[in-house]
């Protein structure tokens, strides 16, 4: 049997910039804010716009790779 995993990918735009520590192991921990949308038309015709906030921590290279490339408005995906 095969065992369910919990999946998520999220694409959308950095909220702000990064905030990354540096532990005192040496490992790095990145903290990021990404907004994503959603566009539709309800029942009543109109079109809207939803945006989601999601907050994301990530650690070890993952981490040093938000530190290096990732800057508030930039598009990510994760």
């Amino acid at each position: 049997m095969n065992a369910m995993k919990n999946r998520v990918q999220l694409i959308g735009n950095a909220g702000s910039d990064p905030e990354v520590r540096t532990l005192d192991s040496g490992r790095k921990l990145a903290y990021l804010t990404i907004a994503t949308n959603d566009k539709y038309t309800n029942d009543k015709g109109e079109k809207v716009e939803q945006t989601e906030w999601h907050r994301v921590t990530a650690w070890g290279k993952t981490a040093e790779i938000i530190e290096k490339y990732v800057v508030k408005g930039k598009e990510v995906a994760i």
